[in-house]
């Protein structure tokens, strides 16, 4: 398969802190990929390394082929690495089509096309297009960041906890769209605490404890992993 991301032992340190401690792993085209652990475990950190927002201390990025572990996030989006934040991050003065606008600040096409495919997957968005985004409610926000970061037309789109704080019922409404955006095409890395829905969806999965990985394997694999069943599904061995 042809392989979209890798990372390669990498090592993130804040001041003395060792956050991520040499992880490796890649993600090929076409697939759902998440990351599980637990708070802290060095997910998010991962993520806002390959982004550009943190440079690692050691290790690499190649995306798409390229060694990126240099670029900054604006060289990063430019190559069609797109990330949904953790927060959700929307302008909330903006109005919904500014933002989705926002999107695509590094696009001088016609949008029109792209905004509709949005409206398409979130058509409540369509409904609010002129209203302010931090008028939404988190469920409105999380579709408008979601919604946003395609008006990039990633190659490679990322989530972080797109599920945080938000009530079960908008949560799985969530998930169904990640499900419709990776049928449509689109590659995607998740970053989730809930470990039942994001395996669920994922093709392949990683855990993270203590900012190394400790077990990988098949979305379906880990659903049945007797360690991931006590310690992220709830279940009692």
């Amino acid at each position: 398969m042809e392989e979209v991301l890798r990372i390669n032992d990498l090592k993130v340190n804040y001041g003395g802190i060792e956050a991520v401690r040499g992880i490796s792993f890649h993600v090929n085209k076409g697939e759902i990929v998440t990351l599980i652990g637990a708070n802290g475990a060095g997910k998010s950190s991962t993520l806002r390394t390959i982004s550009g927002l943190v440079k690692p201390s050691g290790g690499s990025v190649v995306f798409g082929g390229e060694d990126i572990t240099a670029k900054d996030p604006t060289g990063i989006v430019s190559k069609g690495l797109m990330m949904v934040p953790e927060g959700r991050r929307i302008f909330p003065n903006l109005t919904v089509l500014e933002n989705l606008k926002m999107g695509a600040y590094l696009r001088n096409d016609d949008l029109e096309k792209d905004i509709e495919m949005v409206y398409g997957y979130f058509p409540r968005l369509k409904e609010r297009s002129w209203q302010a985004g931090g008028t939404l409610s988190g469920g409105e926000q999380q579709m408008l960041a979601v919604g946003r970061a395609l008006m990039g037309r990633p190659k490679l789109l990322m989530m972080d906890e797109p599920s945080l704080g938000l009530a079960p019922i908008v949560v799985q409404g969530i998930f169904d769209i990640i499900r419709k955006i990776h049928e449509d095409g689109t590659t995607v890395l998740l970053i989730e605490q809930n470990a039942n829905m994001a395996l669920h969806v994922a093709d392949r999965a990683y855990v993270i404890e203590n900012g190394k990985i400790s077990i990988e394997g098949t979305g379906k694999e880990l659903l049945e992993n007797e360690k991931v069943k006590e310690a992220y599904l709830g279940a009692k061995s």
